[in-house]
């Protein structure tokens, strides 16, 4: 049932078709893994636009094949100049979940593509940015097709979501929620790719679009203003890594969660399961994510002011220590906080074995919901993710980075294979990323890993509940198992696909073809040449 696609040389993909196809067209006409992934980027921010937007923020890993070096770029923006706890205590205990108060912070993702890009050229890709554009750009202007996906979230039964500037006349369909199939233009998103591609991305920010989003936030109230957006640039960071038995895994330092991820795989090694698909691998992940969630609410706020020892935290001696805490057979207590989040994770492996983990989002779908009229740009709500109380970790002040679930994975694998692979989820993305993984390493094929039934650890929308949740299709046993143990279990129908993620992978073998694989909860998949 679950077959991997095999490439002779370059293959990518995508949570959706048309971002898939976007980067095999780019792989075809000679572009790089980085440029199909700038591609797919723009591609999916129009096709997924309850996922992610020109407005959020991004997140890179790429592999460069000579010397095997592994890069990290961080493309979140800060909070504005107007986002000061005070201003935000005026309005009550919280940050809003919607609106312009939502929308707190500079969008960076466009500022990744660009940092991106520099090293493409470096490497000796050519493309043009507009040619690189132009699939997104056609599409935003001719219409497409809603997906599925999005019309699994219902955005009526959010007030403030259909109360944010600009949200219902760009998203609803006469007033409706949209259909799947059903054709949507976006002009305005259109007009801002074509510039774009013509003015370079540097025009977002400190150009005339970034001219037209100051005004448009300046407009409805948001706390980010032109000199934010002036002043902004992604950043190259040093990766994370850890070694393990069999593979050395890659992923993104603070603010995101990729020390989470790492974590949890290095105490998953040291309970070493028996085998993959029973109640000790099942067991496994969700204590180890526990432990590993736990280190990363204190440890994983902005790089600029982040004190943890990483080193030390990944350091055998300090996965031991957190491993030894971990009952075998017995649930324990998890006292940290949940992050909903809505994500796309994409990956491509070009024809040289540049190859590229990328993940970009707007936190909750559709972000703050404001669409900002001059341009179409939706912003991002992930300054949800600071606290007011500036005794906790990375509490919220202007030009700080908030935490981020985000965070795309890589391992070299000891057989050889570079795996570039990931999901979207929020705190789920640890927890898919370690299942398919896990799995990969045991033997399976990227296809079986990525469809196999997944369960999820913590609060969920509407569900405020630490259970574990399950697939209708997960093992009773296994199940059984877990609940015996102490877990509280739920059983979560079909239609909830979206809330296991939506996970790929890719595989570089050592004769340079790349088997590639996307989740069938997914409107997406896997092209290559």
């Amino acid at each position: 049932m679950f077959e991997d696609h095999v490439f002779s040389r370059a293959a990518v993909a995508a949570p959706h078709s048309l971002a898939a196809e976007a980067g095999r067209d780019v792989l075809t006409q000679g572009g790089n893994a980085i440029e199909a992934m700038v591609a797919m980027a723009a591609t999916i921010a129009v096709a997924y636009p309850h996922m992610n937007s020109l407005g959020g923020d991004g997140f890179w890993l790429i592999r460069e094949t000579k010397g095997d070096k592994v890069r990290a770029i961080e493309a979140c923006g800060p909070a504005g100049a107007l986002a000061t706890r005070e201003r935000y205590l005026a309005i009550g205990d919280t940050i809003p979940t919607r609106g312009p108060e939502a929308a707190l912070t500079v969008p960076g993702t466009v500022g990744g593509w660009k940092a991106a890009l520099e090293l493409s050229a470096a490497l000796g890709g050519r493309l043009p940015l507009r040619l690189l554009l132009e699939r997104a750009e056609r599409l935003a202007r001719e219409g497409l097709p809603v997906s599925p996906s999005e019309t699994r979230f219902d955005p009526t039964a959010h007030a403030g979501l259909m109360a944010a500037p600009g949200f219902a006349p760009t998203y609803l369909i006469d007033g409706k929620p949209a259909k799947a199939g059903e054709i949507r233009k976006f002009p305005r998103l259109a007009a801002t790719l074509a510039q774009l591609g013509h003015a370079g991305l540097e025009d977002f920010y400190r150009g005339d679009i970034g001219r037209e989003i100051a005004a448009d936030l300046e407009r409805i109230g948001s706390p980010v203003i032109r000199a934010d957006l002036a002043v902004y640039n992604a950043r190259w960071r040093e990766p994370l890594s850890l070694k393990l038995k069999n593979a050395t895994l890659y992923n993104t330092p603070a603010p995101t969660q990729g020390l989470a991820s790492l974590i949890l795989l290095g105490l998953y090694e040291r309970l070493a399961p028996p085998r993959v698909g029973g109640f000790e691998h099942a067991h496994a992940l969700v204590e180890a994510f526990k432990r590993a969630a736990t280190i990363r609410d204190r440890a994983c706020v902005d790089f600029d002011i982040a004190t943890a020892d990483f080193a030390e935290i990944l350091s055998a001696r300090g996965l031991d220590r957190e491993a030894a805490a971990i009952d075998r057979r017995r649930a324990g207590p998890f006292p940290a906080e949940s992050a909903p989040g809505d994500t796309v994770w994409m990956g491509a492996i070009d024809g040289d074995g540049l190859a590229v983990s990328f993940i970009q989002s707007v936190y909750w779908e559709y972000g703050s919901g404001c669409v900002l009229p001059a341009t179409g740009v939706v912003m991002a709500n992930r300054g949800l993710a600071f606290p007011l109380d500036p005794a906790r970790p990375g509490s919220l002040r202007p030009g700080r980075r908030p935490f981020h679930t985000l965070n795309p994975p890589m391992a070299v694998l000891a057989d050889g294979r570079v795996v570039s692979y990931g999901s979207m989820g929020g705190d789920g993305q640890p927890q898919f990323q370690a299942q398919a993984l896990t799995r990969i390493l045991a033997g399976q094929t990227l296809a079986e890993a990525v469809g196999a039934p997944r369960h999820l650890f913590g609060r969920s929308w509407g569900n405020p509940s630490l259970t574990l949740k399950l697939e209708p299709t997960y093992d009773d046993d296994v199940a059984d198992a877990l609940a015996r143990a102490g877990h509280e279990i739920e059983r979560r129908p079909a239609a909830d696909c979206d809330l296991f993620g939506h996970a790929g992978a890719l595989a570089l073998r050592r004769d340079g073809s790349v088997a590639a694989a996307h989740d069938p909860r997914s409107d997406g998949g896997a092209l290559g040449l």
